[in-house]
């Protein structure tokens, strides 16, 4: 599990940079979207990947086989925040591409 976890990380923060590295604006904000994901991923792995395990303590109960909270609480904040920045994002764009005319990152359209 812990393989298939860290390979999903590697391909979505791949994707995610190389989206960040495109021209266009929209393409930027999903790279950033995915790396965001990514992070989230990698936060919740961090707590340990726990299958076929009780969530609470109860007796009987190793301590040890139980998956930390902490790390859960940060992903469930982060993606409330991650909302929140996309939509801040968005409305910039839209801003952006009112006033200039163009998608681009640097506003300046390609000179194909």
């Amino acid at each position: 599990m812990e393989l298939v976890l860290s390979i999903a990380v590697g391909v979505m923060t791949a994707c995610g940079v190389w989206l960040i590295l495109r021209p266009r604006t929209y393409q930027v904000i999903v790279g950033l979207a995915l790396l965001s994901y990514a992070v989230n991923l990698f936060i919740f792995g961090v707590g340990g990947v726990r299958t076929n395990q009780p969530p609470l303590l109860g007796e009987g109960v190793d301590v040890n086989t139980l998956a930390d909270p902490v790390p859960q609480a940060l992903v469930l904040t982060a993606i409330v925040i991650g909302f929140a920045t996309t939509a801040l994002f968005l409305v910039v764009l839209l801003a952006s591409r009112g006033l200039t005319g163009s998608d681009h990152v640097d506003g300046k359209d390609d000179p194909r």
